[in-house]
């Protein structure tokens, strides 16, 4: 018997040993026994108890009344009861947050309860292959409904979970259609790998993107250990399940609902116009001018800085003309000299989206249905200008979905799921991406290009005839222009087929589960890449009848001019226009999921018994395009739980997760990972009853356990096996090429090759590339969490209470410690640690306040800290220098003290920090220069001065959500707020340093906050500045990173706001119409923060985003 057997038997058997004993031992049974007996009796009364929504209610106390609590019973996992009791007899039925009803007994009878106060609980929450009674739960959730995410039309569910649900961090980067998903994290980040959350779509691992919001019933994330750890491998980072939405019995429904939005930009970064951009450059030019006066005085060549001005030789000559700056402000010649604000040139005011939904669904006893055919289109913000074919961004989307149920017999459901999309995404041909194109739009200088002139891509030239010549022209920002487009094809299908058969002939509330899933995409990527002609502009001169140039006054040839005053102008061609060369590639992924469970579910009179015993198996076809490429990745994995409680007072909840990777050795290739948790309902106390009116729930809970991972930063795979070599590579040999280094090292095999040079005579052979580590095993992460939740007067006011720790050990990490010269990239080893904590509070109001009017509100506000505890980095000479001690994601940078502002900034640093004033990155400083501190004390600022203790980072500590609503009649309004502080943006590239592009640092963009709000001698001398001096002599010194350039970015959201109201009328119910809801809605529409370099969001850097969008949306949604 192999190992991983033997291990298997040990873990299961015991769990159905005690599973069987607790089902057969003779007190249980003799329960079952006695229920049996009494079902025999002629007097025995059964029922259904359900809420108002038509649902069972699970664990509703039934009592005789007058007879004592011996008789009684309790509702079981469908809401059934029987009790012996004389037909007519009054039965008094109770549960928790529901009024308590008093009816006459009757066979077959269906009781429906009705909410104590505003809401009543929900009976039942999604979990982890399963669902579980809300009241009895002791795990960490969050969920939202259907409603809650089609009140705005949206493409992806992501962007807007942000603030609805406790825990849980958005960040969206992006606006790029198709491809503006929010990142999500759960409870922050606890690793500096992968930190993304499990996404399951109805049970299956799949990508949450791309699903029609309108099929979703719910959205549930599980935070704690007790929640996930189920889930083993893949639960560490918390999971995310959705639930897509089924049919009910009952008559056909139909649901119809249309969208049409408009969108536009949230916020772009302003450009400087040629005007501002010139004299700035000459100002910049005039700064380094003085500094390099202000040396050669130091140095004692000059007596003053005037007498060095006054030199002659030492004239300042400005790079921009006064004749040209004189061109950019009256706009005279707007060709030839332009002031193009690429931002405002290219992207549109407006683009359009629009998303167009019917679902049908219903059923009966026997078969239940749900139908869902959705189409969504989003159009990008670039301009196209007419080419002859489509080049923007565009995206298209068509979704669809069949959920069928089928009771086969009594005791045999199958359920069968398809579902899918098609959609086609339509880019600009550019090979740098979205983010590459908004970064070249910054890079690009006004005055380089007027754009598109009469169908023709005109640039301007610095070998104007008339003498009026442009320094140097930099890039325009039309890199999209004429090159070609891009388009993507995605096909994706998905399947289940799941079959539930009850076991109740073995016992009671056994039963069995089957479930298959099959997953498919197939992608094509299409190109056609191009090239356009492009054209200088020319003047042309006066000439008289004989062909002579004319000349005016000042022996200046005449320049033709237009009627408007404006040059005359032709254009001199560069290259030509070709039609776009086609290419296409292909590529494919397909995976397939099985599970197969035993469930068991008894209520004997108080206690109630819920186990659950799974086995899982996946495999992932595709998986890496580079390493193992050909090798699936597949999982393998049991799941127990056994959760108990009493009389819906006492809770307590045993999982177990046991998971094999194929990233680890044999002998350590399997993971067992146990949690538990308590509850307790003290509210249900005798003791609380003389405040359950104020306090009318209230439930303490806790858990703990271990969840594990296998994933690393570079999704390596198969960290066992025997160390890998490079063959064939040119790597080492043309070392061995080149002087002076010819013939000294690199592996030489095989025959000699004709032309070889300096006597080398083979190809390169093969050389160690890194090392694998066969003992690398698990990461694991203990987590804690306590909490509670309390009601407060009849349920109208609910609050949720977590705290959680988490420590997370055993972390895969290469040794950054050892030195580089060992020739191989080292392998990972479990040598990481760190710790997370913080806690969620969650507040909501909803009540009923009188016949035709309801309200609501509610608020969620998350705190997460986390900590390096190890990492193995490189050796630092400080401890501040390394991420260890520091926040995932703290950056590495100077501390900024200040502005230079003399002698004066040189006593006061003393004065300060007790330490006389540092020889800075530049030794000679001017006024308004950076200043930052000498944090080692060594006298000189350096590389180990660079600390990570400044700022925060780009996850924000605090996320806040509030939604405020309100239905009257047939009017609903909702409103909701997102907010995140503790959270910083770092700016560096074109939006820190002036006229910076990738080429150089003297011919790029300027930003307008550059032109207002940089420290400028004599205009501008001013501690609040945002920009030091501007500066190329200096550049070292002042655009250096540091603390200086991490933004305060935290922010406050109108996130959503919508406003229906239902037409529907008697004519309308006459053909059937039950809904006719006109809904106005808003997406990103407000925006309240101290950040000022675009959205606070998105990124200011060398890789900045496809600008977020604001949305305004009408909509109708008609149902039958």
């Amino acid at each position: 018997m192999s190992k991983q057997n033997k291990k298997m038997k040990q873990s299961v058997l015991p769990f159905f040993l005690v599973c069987s004993a607790l089902m057969l031992n003779p007190v249980t049974a003799g329960q079952a026994h006695a229920e049996v007996l009494n079902v025999q009796q002629a007097n025995v009364v059964k029922g259904t108890v359900v809420d108002e929504t038509g649902e069972p209610v699970i664990g509703a106390t039934v009592l005789v009344v007058g007879a004592g609590a011996a008789n009684g019973t309790v509702t079981d996992m469908d809401g059934n009861f029987s009790l012996k009791v004389k037909a007519g007899a009054k039965l008094k039925i109770t549960y928790i947050g529901c009024d308590e009803t008093v009816v006459a007994a009757k066979n077959g009878m269906k009781v429906q309860l009705k909410s104590a106060g505003a809401v009543s609980l929900n009976t039942v929450e999604v979990v982890a292959y399963g669902v579980q009674k809300k009241v009895t739960m002791t795990g960490a959730i969050s969920s939202v409904k259907s409603e809650d995410l089609v009140r705005t039309s949206v493409g992806s569910v992501n962007n807007i979970l942000g603030g609805q649900l406790s825990g849980v961090t958005t960040v969206q980067y992006s606006g790029e259609p198709g491809s503006d998903a929010a990142e999500i994290f759960v409870r922050g980040k606890a690793t500096w790998g992968d930190s993304a959350p499990l996404i399951q779509v109805d049970g299956v691992e799949r990508a949450m993107g791309d699903i029609d919001p309108n099929e979703i019933e719910s959205v549930t994330v599980l935070k704690d250990a007790s929640a996930t750890a189920v889930f083993g491998v893949r639960g560490a980072n918390g999971v995310v399940l959705i639930t897509t939405k089924r049919g009910a019995q009952g008559k056909a429904k139909i649901s119809v609902s249309t969208a049409w939005t408009a969108l536009s930009p949230t916020k772009m970064v302003e450009q400087a116009s040629s005007y501002d951009y010139a004299n700035f450059y000459n100002q910049m030019s005039y700064n380094d001018y003085v500094q390099t006066g202000s040396v050669a005085v130091a140095n004692g060549k000059y007596a003053s800085l005037e007498d060095y001005m006054a030199d002659p030789k030492n004239a300042f000559t400005p790079s921009f003309s006064a004749a040209i700056i004189k061109k950019f402000k009256d706009g005279s010649d707007p060709i030839r000299f332009p002031s193009t604000k690429w931002a405002d040139y290219i992207m549109k005011d407006v683009t359009l989206q629009q998303q167009h939904n019917l679902n049908i669904s219903g059923g009966t006893d026997r078969v239940k249905y749900f139908i869902s055919a959705g189409f969504y289109s989003q159009g990008g913000l670039f301009k196209e200008f007419d080419r002859g074919y489509d080049y923007g961004y565009q995206y298209k989307r068509f979704n669809y979905r069949s959920n069928l149920d089928l009771k086969a017999t009594k005791t045999t459901t199958l359920s069968f799921n398809v579902a899918g999309n098609v959609n086609t995404a339509d880019k600009p041909y550019t090979g740098q991406g979205s983010g590459g194109m908004i970064k070249n739009i910054y890079y690009a200088t006004p005055f380089s290009s007027p754009g598109i002139v009469d169908g023709k891509m005109v640039y301007c030239t610095n070998d104007y005839t008339d003498g009026l010549n442009l320094p140097f022209l930099g890039s325009g920002g039309m890199a999209y222009y004429g090159n070609g487009f891009m388009q993507t094809n995605v096909n994706k299908i998905q399947m289940d087929l799941v079959l539930d058969q009850k076991l109740d002939f073995l016992t009671k509330g056994l039963s069995i589960k089957a479930k298959g899933s099959y997953n498919s995409a197939f992608t094509v990527n299409k190109q056609g890449n191009c090239e356009v002609a492009t054209f200088n502009p020319l003047v042309q001169y006066q000439t008289d009848e004989n062909g002579n140039y004319l000349y005016d006054a000042d022996g200046n040839k005449m320049i033709m001019l237009n009627a408007d005053g404006t040059p005359y102008l032709l254009y001199r061609q560069n290259g030509n226009d070709t039609d776009p060369a086609y290419k296409s590639s292909q590529f494919k992924a397909r995976d397939w999921y099985l599970e197969g469970s035993l469930n068991y579910s008894r209520v004997f009179g108080k206690h109630t018994v819920n186990a659950l015993l799974l086995y899982n198996q996946s495999k992932q076809y595709y998986y890496s395009s580079i390493s193992y490429k050909d090798v699936p990745r597949s999982y393998v994995g049991l799941v127990a739980r056994v959760t108990y409680d009493y009389a819906n007072r006492y809770m307590a909840e045993f999982n177990m997760g046991y998971n094999g990777s194929e990233n680890f050795a044999p002998g350590r290739r399997f993971g067992t990972f146990p949690a538990g948790s308590l509850g307790w309902i003290i509210s249900e106390e005798k003791f609380w009853k003389p405040i359950s009116k104020v306090v009318s729930f209230f439930k303490l809970r806790g858990s703990w356990g271990l969840v594990g991972n296998d994933k690393t930063i570079d999704t390596m795979r198969f960290m066992y096996l025997a160390d890998p070599f490079i063959t064939g590579s040119y790597g080492l040999i043309s070392n061995c090429l080149t002087s002076p280094y010819t013939d000294t090292y690199g592996y030489l095999f095989g025959n000699a090759q004709s032309g070889t040079t300096s006597g080398t005579s083979g190809i390169a052979g093969a050389y160690e590339s890194m090392k694998n580590n066969p003992d690398v095993g698990w990461e694991k992460a203990f987590k804690q969490d306590y909490g509670f939740d309390m009601y407060f007067l009849g349920d109208r006011i609910k609050t949720t209470f977590d705290y959680y720790r988490e420590h997370r050990t055993d972390i895969l990490v290469r040794d950054a410690t050892v030195p580089s010269t060992i020739g191989f990239t080292m392998p990972y080893t479990n040598a990481g640690e760190t710790k997370s904590w913080g806690y969620e509070v969650s507040v909501g109001y909803n009540d009923k306040l009188s016949k035709d009017f309801r309200l609501w509100t509610k608020l969620n506000i998350s705190y997460n800290q986390n900590e390096i505890i190890e990492m193995k980095e490189t050796p630092q000479k400080n401890d501040y220098m390394l991420a260890k001690g520091h926040r995932i994601g703290a950056r590495s940078m100077y501390k900024f003290w200040k502005f230079y502002e003399g002698d004066q900034t040189k006593a006061e640093y003393e004065k300060t920090f007790g330490k006389p004033f540092p020889t800075q990155l530049k030794e000679f400083l001017m006024p308004g220069d950076c200043v930052y501190v000498d944090l080692d004390e060594d006298g000189k600022i350096d590389q180990n001065d660079m600390t990570r203790d400044n700022g925060y980072t780009d996850d924000p500590e605090y996320m806040l959500g509030f939604n405020l609503g309100f239905n009257y009649k047939r009017l609903t309004f909702n409103a909701q707020f997102t907010g995140a502080w503790n959270v910083t943006r770092y700016i560096t590239d074109v939006f820190s340093q002036p006229f910076y592009c990738s080429s150089n640092t003297t011919q790029g963009g300027l930003l307008s906050y550059h032109v207002n709000n940089t420290w400028t001698p004599g205009v501008y001398e001013s501690q609040s500045a945002l920009y030091p001096r501007a500066t190329w002599s200096n550049a070292v010194q002042n655009y250096a990173g540091s603390d200086l350039w991490e933004k305060d970015a935290k922010y406050l959201r109108l996130k959503t706001i919508s406003l229906s109201y239902d037409m529907i009328n008697p004519a309308f119910k006459k053909i059937g119409m039950n809904k006719c809801e006109v809904t106005l809605s808003g997406y990103n529409l407000f925006t309240l923060t101290p950040y000022k370099w675009g959205d606070p969001e998105t990124r200011a850097s060398n890789s900045p985003s496809y600008p977020l969008q604001r949305t305004y949306t009408i909509s109708l949604s008609v149902g039958f």
